[in-house]
């Protein structure tokens, strides 16, 4: 009880850093483009109009660039305050990737950054243009490294464990970099942050022409924001459907809990709008699997038939299994080599997981005692086995499921809001061509309600990508409570508490600051 404690707080403290760290990151990188882009303008143009126009979303940018970092640094620090176990275990892999962020990526819009905001007058056009756009792209060399790290998490390779040390040491670098899961990662959430920051740009810009006030500065930011904001849109769909793809192949029970699916069948429907029977629980399939059974998984469900399948492979009678068909293996994939397998049940890898356990136990003993025949039998049992090294650690089959529900709903928030989103910079940019943005108020009120909105879709997405994954911290490889510190839960409870309140504090500020500098306008 004392570990479930510990392990539902110290996660709960890293969601609560993380989604609020990620309230201004997205904004950031996003922003410094728009920026870049407007500065661009002026030096072309020499029109003083897109200097102030810039200057202006630069105070934006300024705010979320500074408090983000502040959220930023804590969040690397509960790596080592309340997941130790997990720092230790993977330390030379997942600590590269976040050293070089911080030694090349940050630095490079740090020093930039003091150029850009407070060098204006002070160098050339020129050398402050490039100075803005070096911000830009060390914003998304920053969002590189860290997604790189993520991705090694949700598909750990390019590594090899070490006995000696208990732990995994890094062996291929490029492999992890060049990961597929990585780039599309990166993709996706660079052209997410783009989205969000046309949104925000928007809807600002949309308070003005409610308001009545800086008309040409409004309407020409919604028509550069409206245009980016698309493009980027078009993207984020593009790499959301390989990121779809990716998923099914390396984890394929997060995307059956997106999917709300217990049992599957050859061409595989996708679910377009459905709603949960809560009574439909899992942990029931251990207790009493009469009564899960009859229980139906959906109350609604409008599906589009063999949707899943050509999503995931492409083909329209493809099977994608479902929850409880991962749990029970039997159903034939084809694995990363383009080899067709017999997916194993998860009994069968927690018993696999278990002798890779006593394995490296083995090794220790006979490694002390000098047994270098027993080291190399126990060493040879350790390679075999150690594809399932983080099944050891689950208790029974239902374990590897993710909470459905949170990861079902999270889904299909972000797939909706998407679309809503493409309706929405399509609007803009039709009443723009038509010369009527400044006409209807629906418009503008619609413009603003959708910058929360954005917000919503994101941190959805994350939850999604994060909750879908669990109980892994590395998947297939360490659990969420084999990662833990042997921190008390009093004291984690203390500092959740500690963190919100800052957290609270900091937006807050942020908010008020914002809301200042958008009423002051651009000003001369």
């Amino acid at each position: 009880m004392l570990l479930a404690s510990l392990l539902d707080l110290s996660r709960l403290q890293f969601a609560l850093t993380a989604m609020f760290h990620w309230l201004f990151v997205p904004l950031t990188i996003g922003l410094g483009f728009i920026i870049a882009i407007m500065e661009t303008y002026y030096v072309r143009t020499d029109n003083k109009f897109w200097k102030r126009t810039a200057k202006f979303w630069m105070k934006i940018f300024a705010i979320n660039f500074a408090i983000g970092v502040a959220t930023g640094i804590i969040l690397e620090f509960q790596f080592g305050t309340n997941w130790s176990n997990y720092s230790w275990f993977v330390g030379d892999i997942f600590g590269a990737p976040l050293a070089i962020e911080g030694i090349f990526a940050f630095f490079l819009e740090s020093t930039f950054f003091a150029i850009m905001f407070f060098g204006w007058n002070k160098v050339s056009k020129k050398a402050h243009l490039l100075s803005t756009w070096l911000v830009a792209f060390g914003t998304i060399l920053s969002a590189l490294w860290i997604l790189i790290a993520n991705a090694w998490m949700q598909y750990p390779i390019g590594m090899e464990f070490n006995p000696d040390t208990a732990r995994n040491e890094m062996i291929d670098f490029w492999a992890i970099v060049t990961s597929p899961i990585a780039l599309n990662k990166f993709i996706h959430t660079v052209t997410n942050c783009f989205v969000i920051a046309s949104v925000v740009v928007i809807g600002i810009s949309s308070w003005y022409l409610l308001r009545k006030r800086e008309d040409e500065f409004a309407r020409r930011s919604i028509r550069i924001a409206s245009v980016f904001g698309l493009i980027s849109l078009i993207i984020v769909i593009w790499s959301g459907d390989g990121s779809a793809y990716h998923v099914a192949k390396k984890q394929p029970m997060k995307l059956a809990a997106m999917e709300g699916m217990y049992r599957s069948q050859v061409g595989t429907p996708i679910v377009a709008f459905g709603i949960l029977n809560p009574n439909k629980n899992i942990s029931q399939l251990e207790t009493d699997s009469l009564a899960y059974a009859l229980e139906e998984p959906y109350l609604i469900n409008i599906s589009i038939p063999q949707g899943l399948s050509l999503l995931v492979d492409r083909k329209l009678n493809t099977f994608v299994p479902g929850i409880e068909d991962i749990i029970e293996g039997g159903y034939t994939y084809i694995d990363g080599d383009g080899n067709e397998q017999v997916a194993m049940p998860v009994r069968e890898r927690m018993k696999k997981g278990k002798i890779a356990l006593e394995s490296l136990a083995m090794y220790k003993k006979a490694k002390e005692a000098g047994d270098e025949e027993g080291k190399e039998m126990a060493l040879s049992l350790l390679k075999e086995n150690y594809p399932h090294f983080g099944y050891g650690f689950i208790e029974k089959p239902t374990d590897i499921v993710p909470n459905v529900p949170i990861t079902f709903y999270s889904f299909h928030i972000m797939v909706i809001l998407g679309g809503f989103f493409i309706l929405l910079f399509g609007l803009t940019i039709y009443l723009d061509r038509k010369e009527l943005l400044t006409r209807f108020k629906w418009f503008h009120i619609l413009a603003i309600v959708s910058i929360p909105l954005v917000y919503i879709c994101t941190q959805a997405g994350w939850v999604v990508s994060e909750v879908g994954r669990q109980p892994w911290t590395i998947q297939d490889i360490l659990t969420s409570n084999a990662s833990l510190s042997g921190v008390s839960s009093s004291t984690v409870l203390t500092t959740v508490i500690m963190f919100f309140v800052l957290f609270s504090i900091l937006l807050a500020a942020e908010l008020t600051i914002l809301f200042k500098v958008i009423k002051k306008g651009p000003g001369a």
